[in-house]
């Protein structure tokens, strides 16, 4: 069952490779393209944009990040599916930490963020390798600020995906770019909100006893 405790006490655990603690996230990204192309910027002269502009559909963004060491990896998918969920997994374990023993995954509880996934888009015996190497934690009910893929995903979407962009390929170069120039820099999350703040700043939410 899903609790803000549980999901605390993952944060509060020591770093361990053989375990690492990741989070994850995804959004979604409307792609447009410009119906005149702008005005590049001139000295003395602002870059100009036309207001005009063409939908081209949208994709959806998956973000997984380390927050204890500083890592994150980020995918564009023509949508949103299961399928599309399981293969990001698939490659987080067997691709990005292939050494780990088990991978500690904090994520939301969205009807695609299943083990029933991974069995529905791999074959059996592949999934269950998956499912023996994840120990999943999902954050509560209208608790997705537990999730400290949220702030990332913030940060892609102020610094990266602020502009338009007309195609998928386009989104995945430019992510591709933030991942990198990011994870070189080995920016971390300190995360302070423990579980004995939600006594005191959550008092409210708990049940009193009175004698």
């Amino acid at each position: 069952m899903a609790c803000m405790e549980d999901v605390l006490r993952v944060y509060q655990q020591a770093y361990d490779a053989r375990y690492p603690q990741v989070c994850l996230d995804e959004t979604s990204k409307q792609l447009l393209t410009h119906m005149r192309e702008p005005s590049p910027m001139k000295p003395g002269k602002p870059k100009r944009e036309d207001y005009e502009y063409e939908r081209r559909g949208t994709c959806s963004i998956f973000l997984a990040c380390e927050p204890l060491s500083g890592k994150r990896f980020v995918q564009a998918s023509p949508q949103r599916t299961r399928q599309e969920w399981a293969r990001f997994v698939h490659e987080l374990i067997e691709k990005q930490y292939l050494e780990a023993e088990k991978v500690i995954l904090v994520m939301d509880n969205l009807n695609t963020h299943t083990t029933g996934s991974l069995y529905e888009t791999f074959a059996p015996e592949v999934a269950e390798r998956l499912c023996r190497r994840l120990e999943i934690h999902y954050t509560p009910k209208h608790g997705s600020w537990l999730n400290m893929a949220e702030i990332e995903l913030g940060i892609l979407g102020r610094q990266c995906l602020d502009r338009r962009l007309a195609s998928l390929d386009d989104v995945q170069a430019e992510m591709y770019a933030w991942q990198s120039e990011r994870n070189q820099a080995k920016v971390t999350i300190n995360w302070r909100f423990t579980t004995a703040d939600t006594l005191i700043k959550l008092k409210r939410l708990y049940p009193s006893i009175e004698q």
